[in-house]
């Protein structure tokens, strides 16, 4: 027996499934034009669902913050606070 009556020929599975371009003028471009249709469909849909995304999470905030209080004034900023001490050495811990 021949080594070579077991070999796997990848060559004809390879072209089985290798997109050709068709050699007719008129069919190049019917594909070129529907390859570009269906493009542009996805970016027309894509578009809409990110729309629709931004859309969902504002009203998902809008939403979330429904019942909490408002503040009275805009430039009250209620928070706690610490005294730091002017000391060089005591005020803030060395970063290295």
């Amino acid at each position: 027996m021949s080594a070579h009556a077991f070999r796997f020929d990848s060559t004809r599975f390879r072209n089985a499934f290798a997109p050709r371009k068709p050699r007719h003028p008129l069919m190049r471009l019917a594909l070129g034009l529907l390859g570009v249709g269906i493009l542009v469909v996805l970016v027309f849909f894509s578009v809409f669902v990110g729309a629709a995304m931004i859309a969902g999470g504002l009203l998902y905030r809008l939403v979330r913050q429904r019942g909490k209080p408002v503040a009275r004034d805009a430039r009250i900023v209620d928070a706690e606070y610490r005294v730091v001490r002017k000391t060089p050495t005591s005020a803030l811990p060395l970063s290295r």
